[in-house]
């Protein structure tokens, strides 16, 4: 039986990639779309087949769906998360800029619905290995500097997938590690943003989609890692994995890495 999906923030460029996957996996069928700028009352499906329901108001458009999947802003999606949930309707969050706060809320609502919440601050699942990567390497190393680049219109810096990478590294070498100051700062600002040691850069330029590069560093040597998106299609393998699982699995699960088994 398929799955019957609706996309949240259905008009931005991931909400228009996610409605293109969702319409042509045979597993799902998209039932109803939702954006805070439509002016419409339907969409037309990538495909040509038809069009469904579009509202500025997803409780319009909730019907018989089984999951919601929400790219929007993260106020965006802390609603998406009450509405759907109270609702009995599964939610898949691509959105990134949670605060901790957001994300206990999320788990005390699907536990107490019953249903299945999935938040990931990133869908690639190239991405997802380099955090899982970054937590393996990082106890050998002391220095770390993290670099993401981005378009210009990205809404947070750094990027949820950066934090994520910052937050495995000093997670698996247990503690902070070294961040030289400088002497003299010619540029405010010129060592980045700094999280336990991992010095943190944000690049924000037209020509970008998704631009990872953790560089480590010890004694006489560095190791790099590095993950592109070259374009929004590299998220929806995982944005589809994630829907296909949350149906089966109740609760607040943070991470695609708990889907892919890492």
């Amino acid at each position: 039986m398929a799955i019957n999906v609706v996309v949240h923030g259905v008009l931005g460029r991931m909400g228009q990639q996610v409605l293109d996957a969702v319409t042509t996996d045979p597993g799902l069928t998209p039932v109803g779309a939702a954006d805070g700028f439509a002016s419409e009352s339907t969409i037309a499906l990538p495909d040509g087949s038809g069009h469904i329901p579009l509202s500025r108001s997803l409780q319009d458009v909730l019907g018989d769906a089984n999951v919601v999947v929400d790219f929007s802003s993260a106020e965006g999606a802390v609603s998406v998360i009450r509405t759907a949930t109270t609702n009995g309707v599964n939610v898949v969050v691509g959105t990134t800029g949670l605060s901790d706060a957001n994300v206990e809320e999320a788990e005390r609502l699907a536990s107490e619905n019953n249903v299945g919440v999935i938040i990931a601050p990133n869908f690639a699942v190239g991405a997802v290995l380099m955090i899982h990567l970054a937590k393996l390497a990082s106890p050998f190393f002391d220095y770390a500097d993290l670099t993401e680049m981005h378009h210009e219109a990205k809404i947070d810096s750094p990027s949820g997938t950066a934090l994520a990478i910052a937050k495995a590294a000093v997670g698996g070498k247990g503690g902070s590690f070294v961040s030289p100051k400088s002497e003299k700062e010619l540029v405010e600002g010129a060592r980045g943003g700094v999280y336990d040691g991992v010095n943190i850069h944000s690049a924000r330029m037209p020509g970008r989609v998704a631009h990872h590069e953790l560089t480590f560093g010890t004694l006489g040597q560095t190791l790099t890692i590095r993950h592109d998106s070259v374009n929004r299609e590299s998220f929806m393998p995982g944005v589809v994995m994630a829907i296909k699982e949350v149906v089966n699995r109740k609760g607040l699960t943070v991470g695609l890495d708990k889907i892919m088994g890492l």
